[in-house]
Formats: C-alpha cells, structure tokens, sequence
C-alpha cells in the first residue's frame, strides 16, 4: 500500500521535478539534456545481460572507480553500465570510465520508467553505491530475481531513525535485497535492526579506502608542479560550497601576509559554481587564472580556479597541504581520503558527518585538523608551511591510516562472485 502511494505521489509531482531541472539548468545546462534517459529511454546506448552499477553523484562514483575497473579485469567479456543522476556524477564517469563502459542516468523510481530501463539493459545483477534505497526500483528487481547489492553500505543514526518509522514497509524492503555489504559494524547493525536478515549483511569496510596514486598520476603531478610552482608554497581548497569560498579567501589573504608568494587552488564541489568563485576571487582583488584556461601561473599569480572535470587526484599531487570542503558549512564534508593517499596533511571543518568513521580514524591518528573558522583556518595551514618536519608528519599518518584501511575492495569482489559467471582471470 504504501509502494503504490509513493509512486503515485512521484507521477503528481513529475511537473515540479521539471521545474527543477530546468531552474538548475541555468547554472548548469546539462540539466536541460537526457530527459528521456529519467525515463528509462535508453536503447542503443546501452550493452545489456551485464552489471548495472550506481553511483548517485561525484562522491559514489569516485569510490566506485576501483570496483568497475577490477570487475572489467575479472569479466572483460562482461558489460558494465553505469548510472548517474546528476550531470556531475555523469560527467565523472566519463573522465573516469570512458568507453570502457556504458553509461547513462539511472530512472526516476516510477514503475513504467523502470521496467523499460530493465527491459533494454536486462541486467544480471545491480549494485548501488552507498545507501539509495529507492523502494519501487528494488521491488521491481525482487519481482524479476534479477540479485541487488548495496556496496560500501552505510546508514547513519539519523537515517536509521527516520525509516524506522516506517516498520514493516521497510523491513520488506531490506528483505528484498539479495546482499548489502556495510562499512562498517554500526552501519550493519542498524541495517539489521531495520529487518535486513543477518545472512544478507557483510562488513566489508569502506571502499574509499581502496584508492592508490598510480605512477602515471605521481609523474603528472611532479610535472605540474614544476611548471607551476617550483619554488613556492601551493595550498589547495577542494570541493568547497557556498558560503567556504569567501572564508578560505579570507585566510589565503592572511596568510600571504607571511608567504607573499604563496598559491592557492580553489576547487569548487559543482561546476555550476566555478563562475561564483572565479567571481568571488576577482571581487577579493586576488590576481588568479583558471584551469581550464591553460595558462601557467605567472610569479605575481595567487589563485588557480580548478574549473576542470576529473583532475582533483592530479591538483593534490601538487599541494604542499589540503582543505576539503562541505565541512565549514552544513554539508557534512566529503571525501579526506584522496588528499591522503599523496600524504598531505588534511584540514576539514567541524562538520563531517557524511565521512564520519574516515575522520575519526584521521584524528585519532593525527592525519586530521580540524579549523572553524578563516582565522583558525590561516592559523594552521601557517603552521603546517613553516615545519616541514610537522607537516610530512601528519601527512605520513593521513596515508598510513588510508593503507591500514584497505582491502574492502577485494572482499566485496569475493562477495559478489555467487552472481556472476565463473571468472576468466
């Protein structure tokens, strides 16, 4: 009963969802493309009888990476179809992917949509990144027997109280899933304590952990960093939202009171809003040039936009430190460990919640620093470019805890291995 009232409900408001898209598409007019893919039109661009995995934005997708590309090695004779919902997440499977696999979005969770989407791909299974539990979409699969697994699962203590209080509704929707592989045991547990049967949970850890500078990157950055900052200090602001601009700004021009020739690269979350920083930065009076541009940064250079698709793991590699955004404002952070794994020391905001488990490992080994504020901000980023002793220190302890972390990946291969064909490596 409630299935058919949040479908229903879904169909009414259709209008108001395309009042959205067309909103955001002023900002971001990819926005404005691909409709009929919402709705499952999706022949011709898909291989079917393969995996459909989803990775709902930036963030999923990034820890997805290493699970297509071993899954490409494991099954090369199997097609992969990766889906999306935002035009970010899209366009970070493509730098990502390329052809090695297909992708379009994933459709709204109406039933007509799905079926049609279903149809066309005829997938041998789905894995959804993280926890996007779109009822009408896993009880379709359930109808099917086509296996659905939740991969780097993790439910926090605020989501499990707002489904729990839809009881049975949602214990038949967990029991509907063929696996979810938690990140952890507190995950799985509230997985459990919603109705998931205790045979269908695993803790494998958390995918994000599974991550490696390849040598390829590591010379490309080396590279980089000739070419833009032999001789200087390079901090970098990452996946920064609204409102964290204007405070990293704020500390960039304090902290050029003591390094005059330090560089910032400030690399905004959304690429709807490379045009607010590059304005936001112009406003400060900072002498900057974009990425996107080409340019060298010239001596007298003080900002890099980073308003490039696919390229954060290469800007790392050339920073002396990092700040990772979504933290000084209520976004609940995003992802600490791939400045980690160049061994910077990393700085975040008090608010990090979406990476809650990962910080708390960071802390508790000293990897992590925690800032308030511009002030706090400039005041240890200061700190950090004066000791280089202090400096490499917590960066050897943001990458030790990303190594003593690993191995997720291989376990949830191990895992999925009962629903898809035998192996040919």
């Amino acid at each position: 009963m409630l299935l058919r009232v949040y479908q229903t409900l879904l169909y009414l408001i259709q209008p108001v969802i395309w009042v959205r898209l067309l909103l955001r598409s002023r900002k971001a007019p990819a926005y404005r493309k691909r409709w009929a893919e919402r709705y499952g039109f999706c022949a011709g661009k898909v291989r079917p009888e393969g995996i459909v995995l989803h990775s709902v934005s930036v963030g999923e997708t990034l820890a997805a990476v290493p699970l297509v590309r071993a899954l490409r090695y494991r099954y090369p004779s199997l097609p992969i179809t990766v889906t999306t919902m935002t035009p970010t997440g899209s366009e970070r499977a493509k730098s990502a992917f390329g052809n090695d696999v297909d992708h379009v979005y994933l459709p709204y969770d109406l039933p007509g949509a799905t079926h049609r989407f279903l149809d066309t791909v005829r997938p041998r299974m789905m894995i959804i990144m993280e926890t996007e539990l779109w009822p009408g979409l896993i009880h379709i699969l359930h109808q099917r027997n086509i296996p659905l697994v939740i991969a780097n699962a993790r439910l926090s203590e605020r989501s499990f109280r707002g489904y729990k209080k839809l009881g049975t509704f949602m214990q038949r929707l967990l029991q509907s899933i063929s696996l979810i592989a938690a990140q952890n045991t507190g995950d799985g547990e509230r997985f459990v304590a919603l109705g998931l049967k205790r045979n269908h949970l695993a803790v494998t850890g958390s995918l994000k952990f599974d991550i490696s500078v390849t040598p390829e990157l590591a010379a490309k950055a080396v590279t980089l960093r000739s070419q833009w900052a032999p001789h200087r200090p390079v901090w970098i602001a990452t996946s920064t939202h609204d409102g964290e601009e204007s405070i990293i700004l704020d500390s960039h021009r304090q902290l050029l009171n003591q390094f005059p020739d330090l560089l910032l690269i400030l690399v905004p979350r959304h690429p709807e809003r490379f045009s607010d920083a590059k304005a936001l930065t112009q406003k400060a009076g900072f002498s900057y040039i974009t990425r996107s541009s080409g340019q060298v940064p010239s001596a007298t250079t003080q900002v890099v936009i980073g308003d490039t698709m696919g390229e954060l793991m290469l800007l790392y590699g050339i920073a002396d430190l990092a700040f990772v955004g979504g933290s000084l404002t209520e976004r609940g952070g995003h992802n600490p460990l791939e400045p980690a794994a160049h061994a910077l020391p990393v700085l975040m905001g008090p608010h990090t919640w979406n990476f809650k488990d990962i910080c708390s490992k960071l802390e508790e080994a000293q990897g992590l620093i925690t800032v308030t504020d511009s002030k706090s901000l400039a005041k240890e980023v200061s700190i950090l470019l004066q000791d280089d002793d202090y400096r490499r220190y917590y960066g050897h302890h943001a990458v030790e805890v990303l190594r003593q972390n690993q191995g997720a990946l291989q376990r949830l291969l191990e895992l999925l291995e009962p629903y898809l064909p035998p192996r040919t490596h």
